[in-house]
């Protein structure tokens, strides 16, 4: 993935570098641990000590806030703030990092591991920890909606209605993510929702009746087996994706039509690029996913990209292919 660049070391002031050294805080949830491997904090940091970082744990809990910690982290300048988790929990750290020009290191953690996929970014947790000490340095453009940063993309309509529901089941019925989710997906389908949007991109405006909009953070594939994944996120640019199928079984006919490479030959599915989206509706307030995290906000939603505004630390070229 071609991305300005530079090194951790170049990155730092010359007085500074001795001092900061490859020193780092690593943000991660203290019930968690090491997430996937079940491993426990103390095997997390003999990790990323092995790969030969100086590092220190800030652990937080479920509730805290977790941007108020980056932040805090991030005031000292040190040579990098790692997050250790999901993409909730980098989505929260790298809006603290945003435009201070410190970079964001990143141990995936999590389940689905968006942005460290497309990134290049190992699974392994001794691989990232070693790409976090390699120190090459990538800008990488974040999306912001009314305020609130988001690394991968933001949604409204089924999906956050969808997460919702699935977030009641687990509270109410005590029921696994995965099940309460796909039990979720198919009760909200079959409400067949829909919303009446006016989209203003780069001062063009259209209405729609759609049952989603999506705006990633740069351009996502969207047919064939790589559904969900960018090749860049670098190009300052916004992608829009929108359909105006309203039942169940036309919404997964839809996703067939996407897993067989024929999804921009449907009639009713929009693909626009822009560098500002702003999103009217009747309502005040809408529910907006960003990064899976759902937030009700204020209508109208102003969605924007900042150029090469985060700097995250990524494998060499030939170690990310």
């Amino acid at each position: 993935m071609p991305l300005l660049e530079t090194t951790l070391s170049a990155a730092l002031p010359k007085g500074a570098r001795a001092a900061a050294s490859l020193q780092v805080p690593i943000i991660v949830n203290a019930a968690a641990g090491a997430g996937r491997a079940g491993e426990g904090l103390e095997t997390l940091e003999e990790i990323v000590r092995a790969a030969g970082l100086d590092a220190r744990l800030v652990t937080f809990e479920p509730g805290d806030d977790l941007q108020a910690i980056a932040a805090e982290a991030a005031a000292g300048k040190p040579a990098a703030v790692v997050a250790a988790g999901g993409d909730g929990t980098i989505n929260a750290v790298a809006s603290a990092l945003v435009g201070t020009g410190v970079p964001l290191g990143v141990l995936p953690l999590g389940t689905l591991n968006h942005f460290a996929k497309d990134l290049g970014i190992p699974l392994d947790t001794a691989e990232a920890a070693g790409t976090i000490a390699a120190g090459r340095v990538a800008q990488v453009d974040v999306g912001e909606v009314n305020g609130r940063i988001f690394l991968n993309n933001s949604s409204l309509g089924l999906y956050p209605s969808i997460v919702r529901h699935r977030d009641s089941q687990q509270r109410r019925l005590g029921r696994g993510k995965w099940p309460a989710l796909a039990w979720a997906t198919w009760t909200i389908l079959s409400r067949r929702p829909f919303l009446r949007v006016r989209l203003c991109c780069d001062d063009a405006k259209t209405e729609y009746k759609a049952s989603f909009v999506f705006i990633g953070n740069n351009d996502y594939i969207m047919e064939g087996f790589n559904i969900g994944a960018r090749e860049r996120l670098d190009r300052g640019r916004l992608s829009v994706y929108m359909s105006q199928r309203r039942s169940r079984h036309r919404l997964l006919m839809l996703a067939f039509r996407a897993l067989i490479g024929r999804l921009y030959q449907s009639e009713d599915f929009e693909a626009l690029t822009a560098q500002s989206v702003t999103i009217e509706t009747r309502h005040g307030h809408l529910h907006v996913a960003t990064d899976g995290e759902v937030t009700l906000m204020e209508t109208p939603l102003e969605y924007s990209i900042r150029p090469g505004a985060l700097r995250v630390l990524v494998p060499e070229p030939a170690e990310a292919a």
